[in-house]
Protein backbone atom coordinates (compact mmCIF):
# COMPACT_ATOMS: atom_id res chain seq x y z
CA UNK A 1 0.00 0.00 0.00
CA UNK A 2 1.48 3.34 -0.95
CA UNK A 3 1.67 6.22 1.53
CA UNK A 4 -1.18 8.14 -0.09
CA UNK A 5 -3.60 5.29 0.56
CA UNK A 6 -2.77 5.08 4.26
CA UNK A 7 -3.66 8.72 4.73
CA UNK A 8 -7.15 8.04 3.45
CA UNK A 9 -8.07 5.76 6.36
CA UNK A 10 -10.96 7.50 8.08
CA UNK A 11 -10.07 8.19 11.68
CA UNK A 12 -12.99 10.43 12.50
CA UNK A 13 -14.86 7.79 14.50
CA UNK A 14 -15.52 7.87 18.23
CA UNK A 15 -14.98 4.53 19.96
CA UNK A 16 -16.68 4.09 23.34
CA UNK A 17 -15.13 1.70 25.86
CA UNK A 18 -16.04 1.00 29.47
CA UNK A 19 -17.65 -1.38 31.89
CA UNK A 20 -20.96 -3.11 31.14
CA UNK A 21 -23.65 -0.68 32.25
CA UNK A 22 -21.47 2.42 31.71
CA UNK A 23 -23.82 3.48 28.90
CA UNK A 24 -21.79 2.71 25.79
CA UNK A 25 -24.86 1.72 23.76
CA UNK A 26 -27.51 4.03 25.20
CA UNK A 27 -25.23 7.05 25.53
CA UNK A 28 -23.72 6.23 22.14
CA UNK A 29 -27.06 6.65 20.40
CA UNK A 30 -27.69 10.03 22.06
CA UNK A 31 -24.11 11.10 21.28
CA UNK A 32 -24.57 10.13 17.61
CA UNK A 33 -27.64 12.39 17.47
CA UNK A 34 -25.84 15.30 19.16
CA UNK A 35 -22.80 15.01 16.85
CA UNK A 36 -24.72 14.00 13.71
CA UNK A 37 -22.76 10.73 13.43
CA UNK A 38 -23.78 7.19 12.56
CA UNK A 39 -24.06 4.68 15.37
CA UNK A 40 -22.56 1.19 15.37
CA UNK A 41 -23.14 -1.22 18.25
CA UNK A 42 -20.22 -3.66 17.99
CA UNK A 43 -22.09 -6.25 20.07
CA UNK A 44 -24.88 -6.29 17.49
CA UNK A 45 -22.35 -6.57 14.65
CA UNK A 46 -20.88 -9.63 16.41
CA UNK A 47 -24.36 -11.12 16.95
CA UNK A 48 -25.30 -10.55 13.31
CA UNK A 49 -22.08 -12.06 11.94
CA UNK A 50 -22.37 -15.09 14.23
CA UNK A 51 -26.17 -15.29 13.99
CA UNK A 52 -26.37 -15.90 17.75
CA UNK A 53 -26.79 -13.79 20.88
CA UNK A 54 -23.63 -12.82 22.74
CA UNK A 55 -24.59 -15.08 25.62
CA UNK A 56 -25.01 -18.07 23.26
CA UNK A 57 -21.61 -17.33 21.69
CA UNK A 58 -20.02 -17.15 25.17
CA UNK A 59 -21.83 -20.34 26.26
CA UNK A 60 -20.72 -22.14 23.08
CA UNK A 61 -17.11 -20.96 22.82
CA UNK A 62 -16.28 -19.99 26.38
CA UNK A 63 -14.92 -16.55 27.36
CA UNK A 64 -11.61 -17.01 25.51
CA UNK A 65 -13.34 -18.20 22.34
CA UNK A 66 -15.69 -15.24 22.43
CA UNK A 67 -12.76 -12.84 22.86
CA UNK A 68 -11.13 -14.33 19.73
CA UNK A 69 -14.35 -13.82 17.72
CA UNK A 70 -14.72 -10.27 19.06
CA UNK A 71 -11.07 -9.51 18.25
CA UNK A 72 -11.46 -10.74 14.66
CA UNK A 73 -14.67 -8.81 13.99
CA UNK A 74 -13.47 -5.57 15.63
CA UNK A 75 -10.10 -5.76 13.84
CA UNK A 76 -11.93 -5.81 10.50
CA UNK A 77 -14.49 -3.11 11.37
CA UNK A 78 -14.72 -0.30 8.85
CA UNK A 79 -16.57 2.91 9.64
CA UNK A 80 -16.64 6.64 9.01
CA UNK A 81 -18.12 9.41 11.13
CA UNK A 82 -19.52 6.84 13.50
CA UNK A 83 -19.92 6.40 17.21
CA UNK A 84 -18.77 2.83 17.81
CA UNK A 85 -20.02 1.25 21.01
CA UNK A 86 -17.78 -1.70 21.91
CA UNK A 87 -18.49 -4.56 24.27
CA UNK A 88 -16.95 -4.20 27.71
CA UNK A 89 -14.55 -7.02 26.87
CA UNK A 90 -13.10 -5.38 23.72
CA UNK A 91 -10.06 -4.24 25.74
CA UNK A 92 -8.96 -7.88 26.12
CA UNK A 93 -8.10 -7.80 22.39
CA UNK A 94 -4.97 -5.78 21.77
CA UNK A 95 -5.16 -6.20 17.98
CA UNK A 96 -8.76 -4.94 17.91
CA UNK A 97 -7.97 -1.98 20.16
CA UNK A 98 -5.00 -0.96 17.99
CA UNK A 99 -7.27 -1.04 14.92
CA UNK A 100 -9.97 0.99 16.68
CA UNK A 101 -7.34 3.53 17.79
CA UNK A 102 -6.29 3.93 14.14
CA UNK A 103 -9.84 4.63 12.95
CA UNK A 104 -10.96 6.87 15.78
CA UNK A 105 -10.67 8.52 19.17
CA UNK A 106 -11.11 6.09 22.05
CA UNK A 107 -13.30 7.44 24.83
CA UNK A 108 -13.46 5.66 28.19
CA UNK A 109 -16.84 6.09 29.89
CA UNK A 110 -15.75 5.86 33.49
CA UNK A 111 -18.07 4.85 36.31
CA UNK A 112 -17.25 4.02 39.93
CA UNK A 113 -17.53 0.50 41.28
CA UNK A 114 -20.54 1.58 43.36
CA UNK A 115 -22.26 2.96 40.25
CA UNK A 116 -21.50 -0.27 38.38
CA UNK A 117 -23.19 -2.32 41.13
CA UNK A 118 -26.20 0.00 40.99
CA UNK A 119 -26.54 -0.26 37.20
CA UNK A 120 -25.95 -3.99 36.77
CA UNK A 121 -28.44 -6.32 38.36
CA UNK A 122 -27.85 -9.50 36.41
CA UNK A 123 -24.62 -10.13 34.56
CA UNK A 124 -25.81 -13.41 33.07
CA UNK A 125 -28.49 -11.88 30.85
CA UNK A 126 -26.19 -9.21 29.46
CA UNK A 127 -23.66 -11.47 27.77
CA UNK A 128 -20.85 -10.22 29.98
CA UNK A 129 -17.52 -11.96 29.42
CA UNK A 130 -16.15 -13.22 32.73
CA UNK A 131 -12.58 -14.23 31.94
CA UNK A 132 -12.17 -15.65 35.42
CA UNK A 133 -15.23 -17.86 34.98
CA UNK A 134 -18.76 -17.69 36.28
CA UNK A 135 -17.59 -17.29 39.88
CA UNK A 136 -15.82 -14.04 39.08
CA UNK A 137 -17.16 -11.21 41.20
CA UNK A 138 -18.14 -7.81 39.87
CA UNK A 139 -15.33 -6.31 41.96
CA UNK A 140 -12.76 -8.62 40.31
CA UNK A 141 -14.16 -7.78 36.87
CA UNK A 142 -13.95 -4.04 37.62
CA UNK A 143 -10.40 -4.28 39.00
CA UNK A 144 -9.24 -6.40 36.05
CA UNK A 145 -10.67 -4.14 33.33
CA UNK A 146 -10.18 -0.64 34.72
CA UNK A 147 -6.40 -0.49 34.00
CA UNK A 148 -7.08 -1.73 30.44
CA UNK A 149 -9.68 0.98 29.81
CA UNK A 150 -7.24 3.59 31.16
CA UNK A 151 -4.42 2.21 29.01
CA UNK A 152 -6.34 2.42 25.71
CA UNK A 153 -8.29 5.66 26.31
CA UNK A 154 -7.46 8.84 24.40
CA UNK A 155 -10.12 10.66 26.41
CA UNK A 156 -11.64 9.67 29.78
CA UNK A 157 -15.05 11.01 30.79
CA UNK A 158 -16.50 10.38 34.24
CA UNK A 159 -20.22 9.70 33.69
CA UNK A 160 -21.15 8.87 37.29
CA UNK A 161 -24.47 10.25 38.51
CA UNK A 162 -25.24 11.98 35.21
CA UNK A 163 -28.44 11.66 33.23
CA UNK A 164 -28.07 10.12 29.79
CA UNK A 165 -28.28 13.47 28.00
CA UNK A 166 -25.91 15.23 30.42
CA UNK A 167 -23.40 12.39 30.07
CA UNK A 168 -23.64 12.49 26.26
CA UNK A 169 -23.10 16.27 26.24
CA UNK A 170 -20.10 15.90 28.57
CA UNK A 171 -18.60 13.32 26.19
CA UNK A 172 -19.27 15.51 23.11
CA UNK A 173 -17.55 18.46 24.86
CA UNK A 174 -14.56 16.29 25.86
CA UNK A 175 -14.17 15.05 22.27
CA UNK A 176 -14.34 18.58 20.91
CA UNK A 177 -11.65 19.73 23.38
CA UNK A 178 -9.43 16.76 22.49
CA UNK A 179 -9.60 17.60 18.79
CA UNK A 180 -8.41 21.18 19.18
Amino acid sequence: MNQGMADNVANDNIVLIGMPGAGKSTLGIVLAKIMNYNFIDADLVIQNQCDRTLQKIIDGLGPEGFIQVENQILSDLKAERSIISTGGSAVYSDEAMKHLAQIGTIVYLKISYEELVRRLSDLQERGVVLKGGIGMSLRELYDERRPLYEQYADVTVDVNDLSLTAAARKVADAIEKSRK
